[in-house]
């Protein structure tokens, strides 16, 4: 599942959640049950840019390769994570994480 993903390309593993949880600051059992509805969220609430950051930033790799793809220098790079990471911790954007929130729209 989510094999051909932005988040896979990065990444050996689906461990998007746990990242989630921790930037923002939210449990995992309290999010979204199904990978790919949590993943459809994700891709809805962050734009092409801020979720392959996302993605390269939690897989770990350096600042020089996250600022050769996207081609920033490093207070670019800087600015960039700050916004990122600053609107996961945003009710509007963490809460629409939350599975009973998700259950209740779906239905």
């Amino acid at each position: 599942m989510l094999e051909n993903s932005v988040w896979r390309q990065y990444n050996s593993e689906n461990n998007f959640r746990e990242r989630l949880s921790h930037f923002c600051s939210m449990e995992v059992i309290n999010f979204i049950e199904d990978d790919k509805n949590l993943y459809g969220v994700l891709k809805a609430k962050l734009t092409k840019k801020e979720l392959k950051l996302f993605a390269m930033d939690s897989a770990g790799l350096s600042d020089e390769a996250i600022k050769e793809a996207f081609s920033y220098d490093d207070e670019e790079l800087t600015k960039a994570k700050f916004k990122l990471y600053k609107k996961l911790k945003q009710d509007k954007v963490r809460l629409s994480f939350r599975g009973s929130d998700f259950r209740a729209i779906s239905e």
